[in-house]
């Protein structure tokens, strides 16, 4: 069981938190969205898993070196906060809300 906790749970939990991590800093870059601040960290640890998850599929078919993951973590958490990420609907403005 501990050969299988440093194989795969701490990592894991190391990606997850990592992508959580990194979707908290990507609300500092402004974006809509920040009447739900939740979204970010969520999206940021869901896209850690499935770096994590990504990494150990090369892992197995290519034997993909471990500095790999930190960039998966973060090109996922980009794909999904950014490009591929919820649509947030901006309040349309009006000549009479123009003050």
């Amino acid at each position: 069981m501990q050969d299988a906790a440093h194989e795969l749970l701490i990592p894991l939990a190391m990606a997850a938190s990592f992508g959580a991590f990194t979707g908290s800093l990507f609300r500092l870059t402004g974006r809509p969205g920040s009447q739900r601040p939740l979204m970010f960290p969520i999206l940021g640890l869901l896209g850690g898993i499935t770096a994590f998850m990504i990494h150990r599929v090369l892992v197995w078919t290519f034997d993909a070196p471990v500095w790999l993951l930190p960039i998966l973590v973060v090109l996922q958490v980009w794909l999904w906060l950014g490009p591929l990420g919820p649509k947030i609907a901006q309040p349309s403005r009006t000549p009479d809300n123009d003050h």
